[in-house]
């Protein structure tokens, strides 16, 4: 009780922080009525409910504090100067290029800035979006010259403030340059592991692209390789109505979806086998897509899951989830708010370990065959779990989400392994991958198929123009309610 009482606290006062101002006097006074709560309560009855209280007040003010600091690095001094001017700079390339339809976005880290023959050291991220070609490669060595802007929130296309300045600040980046001059003048200053995970990985995805024709090689890079590559507008609105986007976008909801569906594809095994082997796979699938903070959290609670499914305690593994998510939140605040992949990972993990048993009845005339019907459970229990939230966040929802997702993801398995092993055998002989490369392509344009026929149908998604946040609040606690509820029935 202390450990829930205590993280759930320092949420609330992130998620406070977060939309409210918090003067330093006011946090001051949360710690101070938190210590005479505990005295008062101590020397009275020593009452584990002022005990509560008084834990959950000191950890409000922690939550806001550590906010606090995390954001009172808000750029360089030296580089607001220099807002809405043409500058040149020079900087190393420290993510991997994200590749959109039309042009590529460059996450630099800048180190110095160019003035004539003079450079001063800076010290700050700046996100650029330049040409598809030439291509970046991670670590390289960047000059670079256009105007510095400063992102800024804007209204989206459904009339939603999207605060995208906020969105990038998570990730330490608070500056942009759209299209400016790009100039290679060095390489290789990257991590020399992660560099070398990007170029095994680039490998592969080459050695796929030539097998396989486009969209299908766009798709098996994303599901397979979570390479950044674009499908293209009209096809990822497919993929969105039909509720699939997880599986091309890497997300913390697609390693927990892929986590499930791996122990259900692995039933001829012990299940002390299918634990190693889906840990294992969890940690290669993040080790190959450049380990990145979002993938890094997102393997964390699909092990996590597995965990739970191979000891039977769920409550242990709420604990661990629990804990999990404090450090992830002590590291980056911002992640609570501003990352979507952190909020659905972490709600489908709790809705695979909650939801799943309430589910099961309800599913059990469905056959077992090939996973089919764990299949089906996970299916469900995550779309339940974090349909308030993408409500709130995207403000739509795909109606015919589970079908689709019951007849695509059972080929999900077979397409990675395929696909893998079609980008693996091939740097070793084309021949030899054909056979790999073929059946990959077979089932890519079996899930290209399903996706284009349920997307046409004219009520395939439900768009809500505002989902106010307390009715996300007011569904959770419902969910919250009904949980409680299953769980004393069964004690």
């Amino acid at each position: 009780m202390y450990l829930y009482t205590g993280i759930s606290a320092f949420v609330l006062g992130i998620l406070w922080r977060s939309y409210h101002d918090a003067s330093m006097a006011f946090i001051v006074f949360l710690l101070l009525t938190a210590g005479v709560i505990f005295l008062i309560g101590r020397l009275q009855d020593k009452s584990p409910k002022a005990t509560l209280v008084a834990l959950g007040l000191l950890f409000i003010a922690l939550g806001m504090l550590r906010l606090d600091y995390f954001e009172q690095v808000q750029g360089d001094p030296l580089l607001d100067t220099y807002v809405d001017q043409t500058v040149i700079f020079e900087g190393v390339l420290v993510d991997e290029p994200d590749e959109r339809e039309d042009d590529v976005r460059l996450t630099i880290a800048l180190h110095s800035l160019v003035q004539g023959s003079t450079t001063q050291i800076v010290s700050s991220k700046v996100l650029v979006t330049t040409n598809l070609y030439p291509e970046w490669n991670y670590g390289d060595v960047i000059k670079v010259s256009g105007q510095l802007q400063k992102p800024e929130a804007f209204i989206t296309d459904d009339g939603r403030l999207f605060k995208y300045d906020e969105f990038l600040a998570k990730d330490r980046i608070f500056y942009r340059m759209y299209r400016p001059t790009l100039e290679r003048i060095g390489e290789g200053e990257g991590n020399m592991f992660i560099a070398k995970l990007f170029q095994f990985k680039h490998a592969l995805i080459a050695q796929v692209e030539s097998m396989i024709p486009q969209p299908h090689a766009a798709l098996v890079g994303g599901v397979v390789f979570g390479a950044k590559r674009a499908l293209g507008e009209e096809l990822q609105e497919d993929f969105r109505k039909t509720g699939l986007i997880h599986i091309v976008v890497l997300s913390g909801y697609n390693v927990t979806i892929v986590a499930e569906f791996l122990i259900a594809m692995l039933f001829f095994l012990p299940f002390t086998a299918q634990l190693i082997v889906g840990s294992l796979s969890i940690v290669f699938f993040a080790l190959m897509t450049g380990a990145g903070a979002t993938i890094v959290r997102a393997s964390i609670m699909a092990i996590l899951v597995l965990l739970a499914r191979a000891t039977g305690r769920v409550s242990d593994m709420t604990r661990l989830l629990f804990i999990a998510g404090f450090i992830m939140l002590l590291v980056n605040p911002k992640i609570l708010v501003y990352d979507s992949s952190f909020q659905l990972s972490f709600l489908a993990t709790f809705g695979l370990l909650y939801v799943s048993p309430l589910v099961a009845p309800y599913v059990s005339r469905v056959t077992d065959k090939w996973g089919l019907r764990e299949v089906l459970i996970a299916t469900l229990a995550t779309q339940i779990f974090v349909l308030p939230a993408i409500l709130y966040k995207m403000g739509e929802v795909s109606l015919v989400a589970v079908p689709v997702n019951m007849l695509v993801l059972l080929a999900i398995p077979l397409t990675m392994l395929l696909g893998f092993l079609a980008g693996l055998v091939g740097l070793v002989s084309t021949t030899l991958a054909w056979p790999f490369a073929f059946g990959a392509f077979f089932l890519l344009s079996y899930e290209l198929f399903v996706v284009h026929i349920f997307s046409s149908i004219p009520f395939a998604t439900l768009h809500i123009s505002a989902f106010p946040f307390w009715a996300v609040t007011l569904w959770y606690l419902v969910y919250v309610v009904i949980l409680w509820r299953a769980k004393t029935k069964i004690k």
